[in-house]
């Protein structure tokens, strides 16, 4: 690794700002504290929003498993090249549905049963390969940390220290198209980049000791999934495993790393990230960004939309979605948009903005 030294990109992040002023009289400061408070948010969301019905949460769990297994069953039959890659999208897209209800579980949104929503939460992740505690926990970090550079669990920005030994050992592949894309699995056994720990290990620091029980218990659910598909390699063999659940399952990988990535990044401005005294749930929670999914919304049960009926307290800091088309293509520009050149941020600095650096935003792999 070169040893020359490291130029801090950097201090308190009114470079970034003047750089997004261009020369020009900017009305409206995204990093700026804003003029309402939790209590005035929470306000204007209307009741009905507030209200758990697990009647209605496990009528959209019985469709979609009985579209996972009605997508196989009728695929399977027709076993046909013209159908497979339709049913590997198809599919993926339901793996990922299933996903998004045991993430409503963790949240404690799919009913207001513990109980109910761990059940229910294990059978669903565990389906699909995730962890359920050990995710619900370290999701429940990120959102306790959202928009904080350190704190933050998944899908923060790295510093300019870790983007320059990625360069510097050609490993520059790791924030480039397609691996982000396919980052999950990678995370929930080493986490994210500059972070330790595992979701699966009860020991690790993701964790307190009050929670290794519920660590280890979703760590057995898992541990049978993967047996279970073993056995099924065995059973039907691995090329029709292949097609049937592991194609599907890297297709629901892709969305969640898409849909999570684009909630937090791509927006056509500069959005700050915050670190040190400036960072507060708040103001971190006013960096994520709505997006409409065409068709897909429904699908997986809107979980592209946060705030819109906020929007009346948020104002300027609601970042109003493009309209989409039945699929969301659209979207894919504001992914590749993105990643070309959102690399790092500052090493210091409390309020900050992504940077480009020009090694990464030249590669081919991006155009």
């Amino acid at each position: 690794m070169s040893t020359a030294p490291l130029k801090v990109a950097t201090v308190d992040g009114l470079d970034e700002i003047s750089e997004r002023m261009n020369g020009t009289k900017v009305d409206f400061d995204p990093g700026a504290p804003p003029p309402f408070n939790l209590a005035d948010i929470r306000a204007a969301i209307p009741k009905h929003c507030w209200v758990r019905d697990p009647w209605k949460s496990m009528s959209y769990v019985a469709r979609d498993v009985a579209v996972v297994f009605g997508l196989a069953a009728a695929t399977a039959y027709l076993n046909s090249w013209l159908v497979w890659p339709l049913y590997w999208a198809a599919q993926g897209t339901m793996f990922w549905a299933l996903f998004v209800l045991g993430h409503d579980c963790g949240h404690g949104s799919f009913s207001s049963n513990p109980k109910l929503n761990s059940v229910v939460g294990h059978i669903l992740h565990s389906s699909i390969l995730v962890p359920y505690h050990g995710w619900r926990i370290s999701h429940r970090t990120h959102h306790q940390n959202h928009g904080h550079v350190e704190n933050d669990e998944s899908w923060h920005p790295v510093s300019f220290v870790v983007i320059y030994c990625f360069v510097s050992l050609n490993q520059d592949f790791a924030v480039l198209i397609p691996f982000p894309m396919l980052a999950y699995p990678f995370y929930l056994w080493s986490r994210s980049p500059g972070k330790t720990g595992s979701h699966f290990h009860p020991n690790s620091d993701l964790f307190v000791p009050s929670e290794k029980k519920d660590v280890i218990t979703s760590t057995i659910c898992w541990t049978a999934m993967a047996a279970l598909l073993v056995g099924l390699c065995f059973l039907i063999g691995p090329i029709p495993m292949l097609k049937l659940y592991f194609i599907p399952y890297w297709v629901f990988v892709m969305w969640l790393d898409f849909v999570t990535y684009l909630h937090h990044h791509g927006h056509e401005e500069k959005l700050p990230w915050y670190r040190g005294k400036e960072w507060s749930y708040l103001r971190g929670g006013l960096t994520t960004l709505d997006r409409d999914y065409g068709w897909i919304s429904n699908i997986h049960h809107d979980i592209g939309t946060h705030t819109k009926a906020t929007k009346p307290v948020l104002g300027k800091y609601y970042r109003e979605p493009k309209k989409s088309g039945p699929l969301p293509l659209h979207l894919i520009g504001n992914l590749i948009t993105s990643l070309k050149k959102d690399h790092y941020v500052s090493d210091v600095g409390d309020i900050v903005y992504y940077r480009t650096d020009p090694k990464l935003s030249g590669s081919s792999i991006l155009e």
